[in-house]
């Protein structure tokens, strides 16, 4: 459960990042309260959360907690005074634009008890450049999570130089304490680890069907019915020690010169929008018209909730 500092959070930017934090949140049993320039998109925070929370419900992923008693615990605000009020924790989830989050954690960083946490959910700005010059520089972090946070734990927390190593501490206390699993960086770097591990797949994939080795199609089959299978419960390094008789230090030595040959091979850039893009989007289309997207979402998250509930069950039977 969250920490007392923490039991109230901001969520400021009610976008589809800051509806899935709410949910995530309120679900631990934090007081949220939400806040967005538009007065609208707090209203329609509050009646997308309740459709999500039914069908977490049904599938048992509000810790016994009923939707409406989780609904009741989040509140919109029509002033940002009034959502960082209390607030332990602030989640600032606006578009992903250097000048408006400066500007934002400005206003956050003087509105808010020194004490506060402020945390990002920038996928791709670094902290530093966020938080430099704020007197509160030291509280402020990225924590960007992998949506939708309410059915994928992980969270990379990522601090500035500055960041204050207490500050990363609480932060990696609260997260485990609402159910997330924090990624603790050392350091900042462009793209974090999941966008530099996702552009490193992505790039593969865009070139696989680029120089015609293979489908759309069929390297989506690759994944989901090939590696994504041991990695829905194991990471690369534990997937490549289980893969040699002598486990990580025997992978190595047997297949690193492999690896090294592939790798002058994958130097070539591909550009996502050229030729390639046409094939791609055929491929994906003659799946699923786009209008079919939002259904899909849903029917993707469902799974989800499956995996996890499967995943949860095995690994108390197993004592992981």
């Amino acid at each position: 459960m969250p920490t007392e500092a923490a039991h109230r959070v901001a969520v400021v930017g009610v976008g589809l990042i800051g509806r899935a934090w709410a949910i995530a949140f309120a679900r631990a049993g934090c007081q949220v309260r939400l806040w967005d320039l538009d007065v609208e998109a707090n209203g329609k925070a509050k009646d997308f959360i309740a459709i999500v929370l039914e069908d977490l419900a049904q599938n048992d992923f509000l810790n016994g907690r009923r939707p409406a008693d989780v609904l009741a615990l989040v509140t919109a605000c029509y002033t940002l005074e009034e959502a960082l009020d209390g607030s332990g924790w602030v989640q600032e989830c606006g578009p992903e634009k250097i000048a408006e989050k400066r500007a934002l954690f400005a206003r956050l960083d003087q509105l808010t008890d020194p004490d506060t946490i402020l945390a990002s959910s920038s996928s791709a700005l670094l902290p530093s450049a966020i938080s430099e010059g704020l007197k509160g520089k030291h509280r402020c972090l990225v924590v960007h999570p992998i949506n939708p946070p309410y059915l994928i734990p992980a969270a990379e927390v990522v601090p500035a130089s500055w960041t204050s190593p207490e500050i990363m501490k609480k932060a990696e206390a609260f997260l485990s304490g609402i159910g997330q699993v924090p990624i603790m960086m050392k350091k900042e770097v462009d793209g974090f680890i999941m966008n530099r591990l996702q552009a490193a797949l992505l790039e593969e994939a865009f070139r696989l069907v680029a120089n015609g080795y293979a489908s759309a199609e069929d390297v989506d089959r690759g994944i989901a019915d090939g590696l994504a299978l041991r990695w829905s419960f194991i990471g690369p390094f534990e997937t490549i020690d289980l893969n040699a008789p002598g486990g990580i230090k025997d992978y190595v030595e047997r297949y690193q010169a492999m690896y090294s040959g592939l790798f002058e091979q994958m130097l070539e850039r591909v550009e996502w929008d050229g030729p390639v893009l046409k094939d791609v989007l055929e491929s994906r289309r003659r799946l699923l018209p786009e209008s079919d997207l939002a259904e899909r979402q849903v029917w993707r998250d469902r799974r989800l909730m499956r995996l996890r509930t499967h995943k949860s069950k095995v690994d108390q039977e197993l004592s992981r």
